[in-house]
């Protein structure tokens, strides 16, 4: 159960409800996650949590937004660290995981979000979130083209689509054997896979 000091902000209940919906998620089904639960784990009333979000999509956009700056500024972070365009590339394929084994109730969030056929607050922020990260791995690409690091015949936006596909799928086998490390342990091997893939031939 989260523990929620009796005195906070308005900003700081809503992010403790943010981490609160994540930890959640983290152990049971996004999708059946309900306001009545979030007050219970915050060991709050339902009427609590309604103070500060109108509805639950307003909750979801919530979770949505602080997953949306979390996971952009660390992969930006990694990216502005490294020594060139293909360093940066792995680097943010590393925190990218990181961040994915520290929250395992984000991939499972974003997951149960995608399978809503109607459109929400949420899944428009999740759309914006991936314009974004895919803008920063373009933009990493075409800059590897120009330093000679990435072949000049690669189809950025098919690389920027494997680069997060291959994301995807070491967090979805992480699910399936119950442990979150799996995607960690083999990150490094199948960034290996993916620069090869796009590298430039010597």
């Amino acid at each position: 159960m989260t523990q929620v000091p009796k005195y906070l902000s308005a900003e700081e209940r809503r992010a403790m409800t943010v981490k609160t919906v994540l930890e959640l998620a983290a152990v049971r089904n996004p999708a059946d996650i309900t306001t009545m639960a979030i007050a219970a784990h915050m060991g709050l009333s339902q009427a609590a949590v309604f103070r500060h979000f109108a509805t639950k999509d307003e909750v979801w956009q919530a979770v949505m937004d602080w997953v949306s700056v979390e996971l952009l500024s660390r992969v930006q972070a990694a990216a502005d660290g490294a020594a060139g365009p293909l360093a940066a590339l792995e680097a943010v394929f590393a925190a990218h995981v990181g961040f994915a084994a520290e929250y395992p109730g984000v991939p499972r969030t974003l997951f149960a979000e995608l399978q809503r056929t109607e459109p929400t607050p949420a899944k428009k922020a999740l759309e914006e979130l991936l314009n974004r990260y895919g803008e920063i791995l373009a933009a990493l690409l075409e800059q590897g083209k120009r330093e000679g690091e990435v072949d000049e015949g690669v189809d950025v936006p098919v690389a920027v689509a494997m680069f997060i596909g291959s994301i995807q799928g070491l967090v979805i086998k992480s699910f399936l054997e119950g442990d979150m490390g799996h995607a960690s342990k083999t990150a490094a091997r199948t960034f290996g896979l993916y620069r090869r893939a796009v590298g430039r031939l010597p």
